[in-house]
């Protein structure tokens, strides 16, 4: 089975997460995996049935969004992990703005990050009996809770939670009773495409734009062993065991 994997991107701790993916790859004999920081190996992607993407203010570019879109057309499968769906513009007034700058892309993916409340703690609910989220229960979580704005009308919703609240720092700060999808399938011809939006992590030396040296290492979601069992199942969806 040949997975490429895609980690990428700023702000973040991508070797740790690049790391942590690897380890559940290992998990799984028939896995034949490559990796790269961006998403030009499309030469490698049309060997490959599952792309998974782990990037932050990184995507894919016009030409390489056509090609994605036509691989799942013809039946790839893509999981998209936490911030593949951000675009980040630091303005000089010190706020962060999420321009609707790439919609192709983003609506392949169904979604489009726009903000996120200071990292803290969130209840997730299993809203569907999707083999993808059977038997888990809901949990709570500290992690990024990344409010998004949705470019497809076909989401299929499994793990969802709702903010109301200040996204301090960011354009669009004030949310009301806002659903926030966790964990989504969407169709695109043949292909699928699934977004779990869990998964922050970030080291001391990963955000520069604000401070040489952050104190505290965040791994969020990563603490907690309903994230791996939910990275399984995804897995095992990008396998074909789970539609």
């Amino acid at each position: 089975m040949q997975v490429h994997l895609v980690a990428g991107g700023k702000y973040h701790d991508i070797d740790f997460a690049r790391l942590e993916l690897l380890k559940l790859f290992a998990e799984e004999p028939r896995i034949r995996a490559s990796v790269a920081p961006d998403f030009g190996d499309l030469d490698r992607l049309a060997e490959c049935s599952l792309l998974v993407s782990y990037t932050v203010d990184l995507v894919p570019t016009p030409p390489e969004t056509v090609a994605i879109r036509a691989w799942l057309e013809a039946g790839g499968r893509w999981l998209v992990l936490h911030g593949t769906n951000s675009i980040l513009r630091f303005r000089a007034d010190g706020l962060v703005d999420s321009p609707a700058e790439r919609d192709d892309v983003m609506a392949l993916i169904g979604t489009q990050f726009v903000a996120h409340p200071p990292i803290g703690p969130f209840r997730v609910d299993v809203v569907s009996d999707h083999p993808l989220v059977a038997g888990e229960a809901p949990f709570e979580v500290v992690d990024e809770l990344y409010l998004q704005r949705r470019l497809a009308d076909d989401l299929e919703i499994y793990l969802a939670t709702r903010f109301t609240g200040e996204a301090t720092g960011f354009v669009v700060s004030h949310w009301e009773d806002a659903e926030v999808p966790i964990l989504y399938q969407r169709r695109q011809g043949k292909g699928r495409v699934l977004y779990y939006a869990l998964g922050h992590a970030r080291g001391h030396f990963d955000l520069p734009v604000f401070t040489p040296f952050w104190t505290h290492p965040e791994r969020c979601a990563w603490n907690y062993p309903v994230h791996y069992r939910l990275l399984r199942r995804c897995l095992a969806w990008g396998l074909g065991k789970i539609d």
